[in-house]
């Protein structure tokens, strides 16, 4: 069967000329430090800096792109360790786990899940034979003797990886016990959090109601009233940026905006938490509070990221039997000429704001992102996201936004991963995309080589920094 060979120029252009340029400009960005403005690691990883525990601990139950591929293969999420809603695992034996993985590993093939995690067991763990049903148990073997070494450890990987910052994601309830732990231990390692709202923003979320209650004990205002829930949440805000946030994130059904007069805020935010509520009132809601967060930003100088267009939990028995995260979210269409209208009108020219827009909708890019960050100073594109993370996503997104917004009005690159050890992975994809897109732009004269290599370094590694304040 043989083993895995991870050639040098993979994802590189296949045409000789191209290619050359690409490898060039590959060999310049390669070894540049990571910047990692968004993702879901757990900051408690790196507080506790504890022995990873096993293979299928760390590899299959926490990745969701792996649940979704092996359910559609029939696997069942209790087969693959997961733990229910009420925190029971029915399948304990990690090893049994792992050779589900590898028996069906066949069916990851054109995956960017093969990929990463191909590319993540040779470069990260050494460990370079093909996964099948024959070679699991000497795969775990392989991998669970590397994980016992200190040099596998959380902050032993997080300085061989050559990363400069990770932004985490938390919920605005979250104390960050681990990141001030981090911060006073002093640490060299640089972690800060995210400002997550979408449990107090979205009274759709299972736990909005509990979540106000949380908020009102965490920050001694009143929740249950308009001006205290938004005093709570500038508290909060502010706290985030103490421990070093210098973004909020919000993850919402859609991208609709909408401004209200004082008094009809007041009185639907009464609605919503006392009821009875109205057809639209979440959205509406939702609305609003996207662009009473833009203000807020505006003050206090955090970016905000826009994640909208994912119809979460599309399988209500997942849902029920598991919770959310599991797999089943879907891309759904986004409106942003329209949605985002009332927040760029406001918003979008002022000199103290950054939003960064993603999107699950690639059919936005052409007709409605690009032109949008083409002309609003106060935009910037975010990445290739979650399903198009992908080597064809990404060449796609360069194809369809650079024509309209350039590379200077999108965000660079976020890994958005909670598998801690894909990150330089996932980096070194996007690395060698972004060369192969510009060394054809060379190829075809529309580029000079030494803009290639400034705008390879900045997609790379400048544009993230700039845009998240880094």
């Amino acid at each position: 069967m043989g083993d895995v060979t991870l050639d040098d120029d993979r994802l590189l252009p296949a045409e000789p000329t191209v290619r050359a340029l690409a490898r060039e400009l590959y060999h310049q960005v390669r070894e540049l430090p990571l910047i990692c403005p968004h993702g879901h690691v757990d900051p408690g990883l790196l507080a506790r800096d504890e022995p990873f525990p096993d293979p299928a601990e760390l590899l299959v139950i926490p990745d969701h792109y792996v649940h979704r591929m092996l359910h559609s293969a029939g696997v069942s999420h209790a087969d693959l360790g997961l733990p229910d809603v009420d925190g029971v695992r029915r399948e304990t034996d990690s090893r049994r786990i792992w050779r589900i993985l590898c028996e069906h590993w066949h069916r990851f093939r054109g995956t960017p899940s093969r990929l990463w995690l191909e590319a993540e067991l040779a470069e990260v763990f050494g460990v370079t034979t093909r996964l099948s049903a024959v070679t699991a148990d000497d795969v775990y073997d392989e991998l669970q003797d590397r994980l016992a070494q200190p040099e596998f450890r959380p902050r032993a990987l997080f300085a061989r990886f050559n990363i400069e910052v990770l932004a985490t994601t938390d919920e605005a309830t979250d104390q960050l016990t681990a990141h001030r732990a981090l911060q006073e231990e002093r640490w060299d390692g640089r972690v800060i959090p995210t400002f997550r709202p979408d449990q107090v923003l979205d009274p759709d979320q299972p736990r909005f109601r509990e979540s106000l209650t949380r908020l009102a004990e965490i920050t001694g205002e009143d929740t249950a009233s308009y001006p205290g829930y938004l005093a709570a949440l500038r508290q909060r805000r502010d706290y985030f940026r103490q421990l070093g946030a210098t973004a909020t994130d919000h993850g919402h059904p859609s991208a609709y905006t909408a401004e209200l007069a004082t008094s009809d805020a007041e009185k639907l935010f009464r609605r919503i938490v006392e009821g009875p509520t109205e057809p639209g009132d979440a959205e509406l809601f939702r609305g609003h509070m996207l662009m009473q967060m833009a203000a807020m930003s505006v003050d206090d100088g955090l970016v905000m990221q826009l994640h909208p267009g994912s119809v979460r939990n599309h399988d209500p028995a997942l849902l029920a039997g598991y919770g959310p995260d599991k797999g089943a979210d879907i891309p759904g269409p986004t409106n942003y000429v329209t949605d985002l209208k009332p927040l760029l009108n406001r918003f979008g020219n002022h000199p103290g704001f950054t939003v960064v827009v993603f999107t699950l909708d690639e059919s936005t890019y052409s007709r409605e992102l690009a032109p949008l960050a083409g002309y609003y100073p106060a935009m910037q594109l975010g990445p290739a996201w979650w399903f198009y993370d992908s080597p064809h996503g990404m060449r796609r997104y360069r194809e369809l936004v650079t024509e309209t917004a350039g590379f200077y009005n999108t965000a660079g690159f976020n890994d958005d991963t909670r598998a801690f050890p894909s990150i330089p992975v996932r980096h070194d994809v996007a690395r060698r995309i972004d060369c192969g897109y510009l060394a054809r732009l060379v190829a075809e004269h529309q580029l000079s080589l030494d803009e290639a290599h400034q705008t390879a370094h900045d997609l790379a590694y400048g544009r993230a920094k700039e845009v998240y304040k880094l």
